[in-house]
């Protein structure tokens, strides 16, 4: 189900330096999300999202978006879909999020997109207008294992779509990689899992791969996702309020090994475990043209 709405503001600025992302603002062109992953930190009440499952389209996105990169004096990245996927399968006939691209590369501003969604190969030459400034797609994979991917991620593209859509993307030219988090305790955080994850990551071309090893679990988040672990996974949600409590983040208990075992398989594979951040131009750089 979906509606449209109309909103006051379109871009959302970064209060902090984004140390993780690179990014200096957030584009977010729907409310809620069809992807159904059991552990979306949105879903977490302070969002104030009432029915995450039911999609708004926000109708005047669009002439937002063109007015408000007008008035912007810093030019930065902007991330695409920090509290939903923007390449979620209404996009397909919306087409907001090319359209919004089209405006970002007539403002020339940087990207970087954030995603589950296969339909992002759609839009590569968009993204090479935007990479002659900076344009980054991270596609976020959890799991090598299509069949458990079904389960915690029920309504995305496979894994295996998704190391495919980053292969093509990288055969294209576009500035892309992996964002492997979340873990979940008890449920992805295998040292297989990880070492499989680098592994196809490297046979996909990623040019880095982000990485955390745990989840959030906070109100609202929590007790959807418990009522999922009591379908899919019976018996573990005692496990985690035996092991985390009301805690608001869930590390791995098998994180130090995990993470030793993910720096290792990167360096294995030359892959870097940062991402490479927009760079505005400076005086000295303008002087060469």
């Amino acid at each position: 189900m979906s509606e449209f709405i109309q909103s006051k503001t379109i871009l959302g600025t970064v209060k902090r330096p984004d140390t993780w992302f690179g990014n200096s603002y957030n584009l977010n062109l729907f409310r809620g999300c069809s992807h159904g992953c059991i552990y979306c930190d949105s879903r977490s009440s302070c969002y104030q999202i009432q029915n995450f499952d039911h999609i708004q389209i926000k109708g005047n996105a669009l002439e937002l978006l063109h007015k408000e990169l007008r008035s912007k004096k810093k030019r930065g990245t902007i991330s695409f879909g920090s509290m939903n996927d923007c390449y979620m399968p209404i996009e397909a006939k919306q087409q907001l999020t090319r359209k919004a691209l089209e405006i970002v590369a007539l403002h020339k501003f940087p990207v970087h997109i954030i995603t589950k969604g296969t339909l992002v190969t759609r839009d590569i030459d968009l993204l090479k207008e935007i990479s002659k400034v900076y344009a980054a797609v991270s596609i976020t994979i959890t799991t090598s294992d299509d069949d458990l991917a079904k389960r915690i991620e029920p309504h995305a593209p496979s894994s295996s779509e998704r190391f495919n859509a980053l292969k093509q993307l990288r055969e294209a030219g576009i500035y892309a990689g992996i964002t492997l988090m979340p873990i979940l305790p008890f449920i992805n955080d295998s040292v297989e899992n990880i070492t499989q994850l680098v592994e196809m990551a490297a046979n996909s071309n990623a040019a880095y791969i982000i990485a955390s090893m745990g989840m959030t679990i906070r109100e609202g988040q929590r007790e959807y996702f418990y009522a999922k672990l009591d379908q899919e996974f019976p018996g573990l949600k005692d496990k985690y309020i035996a092991t985390f409590g009301d805690q608001y983040g869930c590390g791995s208990p098998n994180g130090k090994k995990l993470q030793k075992t993910f720096q290792d398989a990167c360096k294995k594979y030359n892959i870097p475990t940062k991402m490479q951040f927009y760079q505005p131009e400076t005086d000295s750089q303008l002087t060469l043209f």
